[in-house]
């Protein structure tokens, strides 16, 4: 049994022991109840029956202390029995509460676990002045082990190697799984170095092999190490400073552990102390590129998604890494300023009917300068009227301020701004996120999209979203296509629209923008396909006010 487990078994029979104890104590209480009833009763016979005469007299002073003495006994009997009946439904709720922090599949702490553990542990850390240390890790070409050797055996990896994590871990160290392959040790009481030693540790006990289980599938990882407070003082920047540290690990070369270095970018490029962020944003050193969000049952652009890319020369070698480094230094919502300003700026040639959607950190619709009025202006300084711009709010990142957050986009809504749910199926947020918010567009993470050209349960997972889709009026879209038969799967899921390198390669507005249809919608096999979904299509234009679609109608 892990020490989480020994420690989840104590507290229960803690409270359990509690419970017995106050059940015990109520009980005694109706015990004395009745015996203080009686003992009025006999008072009351012998003091009063010698100074009042009389039967009656005295059969009523016996009757006001039984009265009384049931009376007791009853409220003891019932505090007992309405205690024991709250400790149960606390006892529900409890276990309730306790799943929704558990992953199913491997018993560790889930994505909501981890960022609310992670909050807390560094909260404590800062009180009592001792180091605290986070190890982010990533399993090596996963997606090579589903695709070998299918999703059970997967998933058997997943349990086994959460196992070993769960084994190397001591007694105050919390494992948690965070996203698919996503892994995350917060350790207590331990400095970067320290996290190194037993990260290493954990890699050479994967790499090794398991004679007693040939049936066991080996695993490498990638890991990024930060501490507080040493190099961070925020869990925002603890965990920025280790997702930037493993994307340098994957970058490098793969199954290794680095310390974040906040000298080095990952390609070694020396960038201080977020000085190059701050030239990157001041001095617009970004470009915009736009990939097409295409119609299936038409091939038509329905609209764009608007991209950010670092301008070469750069120590920046990707949007990823650029976006990590301003989180790390604070100025994550600055740039988010700066990229929605490019977008924009950069749409002008865009056909009317055509919307433009760009990604946000939750982090950025969480802060107070992010507001409705400021994202107004710049709408309206490059002339996009807000009826054709959708926000994409990213599964990946957990909402930690979820009333400030849904109070502005109630402002965006009301301002005619729409709303994205992205990277649905990427993380464990999605579920909450889609009920809690209402979504104009449904974005289907790229792993599921390619997992369901082998049906099972990628495909059962993509049915619900499309159903759920059909319930609240969102048009879902299919994200990371490459080939024909994730269209296939797509038409056949009623998918009505999809986005991919196979449909268009992000890149400048250059040329005509009004949707010419991609050369694979052509195949008469596909627009066949796509005609099932074109009721789906109409039901969602007709939602947004939008006109129906010129070749829908035979134009």
């Amino acid at each position: 049994m892990t020490d989480q487990a020994m420690t989840t078994t104590s507290e229960r029979l803690a409270g359990e022991a509690s419970s017995l104890g106050a059940r015990i104590e109520f009980a005694a209480r109706s015990v004395a109840g009745t015996t203080l009833g009686a003992a009025i009763a006999l008072v009351g016979y012998g003091s009063l029956g010698g100074l009042i005469p009389g039967d009656m007299l005295r059969a009523v002073v016996c009757a006001l202390g039984a009265g009384i003495g049931v009376g007791l006994a009853i409220a003891g009997l019932w505090g007992t029995s309405s205690f024991g009946f709250s400790v149960e439904q606390r006892a529900r709720r409890e276990t309730g509460m306790a799943d929704s922090l558990r992953d199913s599949l491997t018993g560790l702490g889930n994505h909501r676990a981890f960022h609310e553990d992670l909050q807390r542990e560094v909260s404590v850390a800062e009180r009592s002045g001792t180091p605290l240390a986070l190890v982010l890790i990533d399993l090596d070409e996963f997606k090579q082990i589903n695709d070998q050797h299918g999703l059970a055996d997967g998933d058997r990896a997943l349990v086994g190697f959460a196992r070993l994590v769960s084994s190397a871990a001591r007694g105050a160290d919390r494992c948690f799984r965070t996203g698919g392959d996503e892994f995350a040790l917060i350790l207590p009481q331990t400095d970067a170095d320290g996290a190194l030693v037993l990260a290493r540790r954990l890699l050479i006990q994967t790499l090794e092999p398991t004679p007693s289980d040939e049936t066991a599938i080996s695993v490498s990882f990638s890991a990024g190490i930060s501490s507080t407070p040493a190099l961070a003082t925020s869990p925002e920047r603890l965990h920025a400073q280790a997702e930037a540290a493993l994307q340098s690990a994957k970058r490098a070369g793969r199954t290794d552990a680095l310390i974040f270095d906040p000298e080095l970018v990952t390609d070694g490029t020396s960038v201080g102390s977020g000085d190059a962020v701050t030239e990157l944003i001041t001095q617009r050193r970004v470009t915009a590129a736009y990939q097409p969000i295409i119609e299936l049952a038409t091939g038509k652009v329905l609209g764009w998604e608007g991209l950010i890319r670092p301008i070469a020369p750069s120590p920046f070698p990707d949007p990823t890494t650029l976006l990590a480094a301003a989180e790390a230094s604070g100025q994550l919502i600055a740039l988010d300023f700066a990229c929605v300003e490019t977008i924009v700026a950069g749409a002008g040639r865009l056909p009317e009917e055509a919307f433009l959607s760009i990604n946000l950190s939750p982090r950025t619709l969480e802060a107070p300068e992010f507001s409705t009025a400021a994202l107004l202006t710049i709408l309206e300084r490059h002339g996009l009227a807000p009826g054709r711009l959708v926000i994409e709010l990213t599964e990946r990142q957990p909402i930690r301020d979820l009333e400030r957050v849904l109070v502005k986009l109630d402002t965006f809504r009301r301002a005619g701004i729409r709303l994205a749910a992205d990277d649905v199926g990427a993380g464990n947020a999605g579920l909450r996120m889609l009920t809690d918010l209402r979504f104009d567009l449904v974005k289907v993470d790229l792993g599921l999209v390619h997992r369901t050209a082998g049906g099972g349960r990628a495909s059962a997972v993509v049915e619900s979203i499309v159903a759920f889709a059909a319930r609240t009026g969102a048009l879902v879209v299919g994200e990371g296509v490459e080939d024909a038969d994730q269209i296939d799967q797509l038409l056949a899921l009623h998918v009505p629209a999809a986005q991919g390198f196979l449909l268009g390669r992000p890149g400048p507005l250059a040329g005509s923008t009004g949707g010419e249809i991609p050369e694979i919608m052509q195949i008469p096999e596909l627009q066949a396909a796509a005609r099932k979904v074109d009721d789906e299509m109409l039901t969602w234009r007709q939602s947004l006010g939008l006109p129906p679609s010129p070749i829908l109608n035979g134009q």
